[in-house]
């Protein structure tokens, strides 16, 4: 909690202080940085506006890279993770199945730095090779695609460690009922397991992509770094919310715009992983429940329409009791 009160108020900080700095062509400013720009600029820096008397910092487009490059992640590492999950825990012999959760075990206590450098010395130049073969243009394999292979990378170790303690929680009793009746091993894998064991799979997943959110330095070094502007080609180079907050921290002054502004933008992305959660567990609890409620969203949109149907309910009886009041008077 200490944390997290100490990132909004260093992060709301820009908003309501100004700053008086001097710009790279001499010239003197004052000023705060504007909240619209903020959320919606295409541009990290833009300078100052010396109109409005606001600093330009957009993270618009972070939010939007940083969304799809987790959108990739998700797609390539959760089937990866879930099934070889599944091949650990109930289909692979004993042996094997030690010698592959040693594997994730120690994969998962690699830092990210290592995969970066990983990434910059097989992950890229694969992803260069693809593209001149697929007739893709590419910035020397530094791309979209690459950071989300590496990123895909550092989640399959979270994720199949949580599920296959998932799997490994389902009751004998099921499989063996499960193939009383018929079912193949396979059908009893797929139908059986891997239901009774999604709240637990889920929690790897939410886990798994709250590392992803939350990554920088092995992101850095595959991205690239683009000046402006949305990533959607996955061979061109890409720049994400932290990647841009670790982007030149140590030219930036204490206590200047270009440091401060960096707090605001670490408040954002604890606001997106916890909106990425609070989806996911609507998701999760959806999902395990035979008679599932609607989903989060859905229930706030209910509530927020009845709140405006009373709004307008009541000022309606307020007007139509001010009307009768006045026509009584004349």
């Amino acid at each position: 909690m200490v944390v997290l009160g100490f990132i909004i108020v260093r992060g709301l900080k820009p908003f309501f202080h100004s700053y008086r700095e001097t710009l790279a062509d001499g010239s003197l400013a004052e000023g705060t940085a504007s909240f619209s720009y903020f959320w919606s600029g295409i541009r990290y820096n833009n300078r100052f506006d010396f109109e409005t008397h606001h600093y330009l910092y957009g993270i618009g487009h972070l939010i939007v890279n940083s969304l799809i490059l987790n959108l990739y992640t998700i797609i390539l590492a959760v089937p990866t993770s879930v099934l070889t999950a599944l091949f650990i825990s109930k289909i692979a012999p004993k042996p094997l199945a030690l010698i592959l959760k040693s594997g994730v075990d120690l994969l998962s206590a690699i830092p990210s730095v290592i995969f970066g450098v990983f990434g910059m010395g097989v992950i890229v130049p694969l992803i260069r090779a693809w593209a001149r073969a697929w007739g893709a243009k590419s910035a020397s394999g530094v791309s979209l695609l690459s950071g989300a292979i590496v990123l895909t990378l550092m989640v399959i170790p979270t994720v199949i460690s949580v599920s296959v303690t998932a799997l490994d929680g389902v009751h004998k009793e099921q499989m063996e009922g499960s193939l009383a009746l018929g079912a193949s091993r396979t059908q009893t894998n797929f139908k059986i397991c891997l239901r009774a064991a999604k709240s637990g799979i889920f929690a790897g997943i939410i886990l798994g992509v709250g590392r992803a959110l939350g990554e920088a330095t092995a992101i850095s070094m595959v991205c690239g770094s683009p000046i402006q502007g949305i990533t959607w080609n996955p061979f061109a180079p890409t720049v994400t919310l932290t990647s841009e907050m670790l982007l030149a921290i140590g030219e930036a002054v204490p206590g200047s715009m270009n440091y401060d502004i960096r707090f605001s933008a670490g408040m954002v992305l604890m606001l997106l992983i916890l909106m990425t959660n609070v989806i996911l567990n609507d998701v999760k609890n959806h999902l395990s429940e035979v008679n599932p409620p609607p989903f989060f969203i859905a229930r706030i949109g209910k509530v927020m329409k009845k709140g405006t149907l009373a709004v307008i309910s009541s000022f309606r009886k307020s007007w139509q009791k001010h009307k009768a009041e006045k026509e009584k008077k004349q």
